[in-house]
């Protein structure tokens, strides 16, 4: 309990009591979900990150393929399984 009343020192006062009570509606009044909720909350307030323009440098030329059976080939090199 005092950890999570210790946390009004790093966050506003009315954010850790609503995560306090939302943590208490769930059933679940643990520090850990206290500080989910909390950063869920002040995630939620944060200004959405600007759209990133990447130059038509950085762009892939080939898009990647999920290819498993190269995968198992490099495994296997030498006749020896370097991961299993």
């Amino acid at each position: 309990m005092a950890e999570i009343l210790a946390l009004v020192l790093h966050h506003d006062e009315q954010a850790v009591l609503c995560a306090v009570e939302l943590a208490l509606d769930a059933g679940v009044a643990t520090k850990t979900h206290v500080l989910n909720i909390l950063h869920r909350l002040s995630d939620a307030n944060a200004p959405p990150a600007p759209p990133i323009d990447a130059p038509q440098a950085l762009r892939l030329a080939q898009e990647p393929v999920a290819n498993v059976e190269r995968y198992d080939g490099l495994r296997n090199i030498g006749g020896l399984r370097h991961a299993s």
